[in-house]
């Protein structure tokens, strides 16, 4: 009798959950206001991927709806509320390549760089998340001029050439440490903007967590175990000291050649350029090159 009530248990079970398997394979051929609802309901309970595949079902079964543009627009929103930014940034770009009209376009090109700014919060991890966001919030001041969000994608784009400089500097420190002037230089002369005093720009500190495994980004927690030699391996590393040694006032001066009026009107032109997102970094130094050389 044990044995029998145990095996109508089991088997009671076997159904309940084939049976429950079978009703997720069945749902499909499903109209649109189904999987509209079944995506309002999962971002309700936090459920965002589950969520996606409704979305998909939708989208596969209903590709002309009407529901589409918002459900699109709807998982972006959700997707940035719960910090997953790369998934909230490619359901922005579905809406602007399939739905946005004129107007909505410039709500989700905002929505597409708030996404990217989020996603920095430790400007020292990022390089080309930095640049990539730099870029677009130049373009979408040029497609903007009026636009409501201006000023906050200003702001936005401010902030991200400090977090920049301040990459750049930590890279210039790194390259210090490993006996690489010439690089640690070359990293320390790319400061993005002229009108920002970069002199009242603090370096951001890190909270005291992170600050034991990472550093202040000035240098490393276990530099005092690091021996203070030199590196064997660079090719920038000072050999000779005499290298070092201050070149003689004349010689400093012939380099500090005076530009032209002309030559710093057309440096401007390729700054400003550049600045708008025209031109690239490459495309402006060998501009800068050519006009150097008049």
């Amino acid at each position: 009798m044990k044995f029998k009530n145990s095996f109508l248990l089991t088997a009671f079970s076997a159904i309940i959950f084939f049976s429950g398997c079978s009703k997720e394979l069945e749902e499909y051929n499903k109209p649109a206001i189904y999987w509209y609802g079944k995506i309002v309901k999962n971002i309700s309970q936090g459920d965002l991927e589950k969520a996606d595949n409704y979305y998909s079902s939708l989208q596969g079964e209903h590709i002309g709806s009407p529901l589409l543009p918002e459900a699109t627009m709807i998982l972006a929103i959700a997707h940035m509320h719960d910090e997953e930014y790369l998934l909230s940034e490619h359901f922005l770009n579905e809406y602007i390549k399939r739905y946005a009209t004129a107007n909505e376009k410039e709500d989700a090109e905002f929505l597409k760089i708030k996404a990217k700014y989020l996603a920095l919060p430790n400007p020292r991890r990022d390089q080309a998340l930095i640049a990539d966001a730099i870029r677009e919030a130049q373009k979408f001041k040029h497609n903007y001029p009026d636009s409501m969000y201006y000023n906050v994608v200003d702001t936005m784009q401010t902030h991200l050439y400090m977090a920049e400089a301040a990459l750049n500097e930590t890279i210039a420190d790194l390259y210090a440490r490993l006996d690489k002037p010439k690089s640690a230089q070359y990293y320390r002369t790319l400061k993005p903007q002229p009108w920002i005093n970069w002199n009242e720009v603090d370096r951001a500190n890190s909270p005291w967590y992170r600050e034991w495994f990472e550093g202040d980004g000035t240098e490393s927690w276990y530099a005092f175990m690091v021996p203070d030699t030199r590196s064997v391996v660079s090719r920038n590393s000072i050999v000779n000291d005499s290298l070092t040694q201050k070149a003689p006032a004349k010689e400093i001066t012939e380099t500090k050649k005076t530009l032209s009026k002309f030559q710093q009107d057309e440096l401007d032109k390729a700054q400003d350029l550049k600045d708008k997102g025209i031109i690239t970094e490459d495309e402006f130094n060998a501009l800068r090159d050519k006009i150097l050389e008049l």
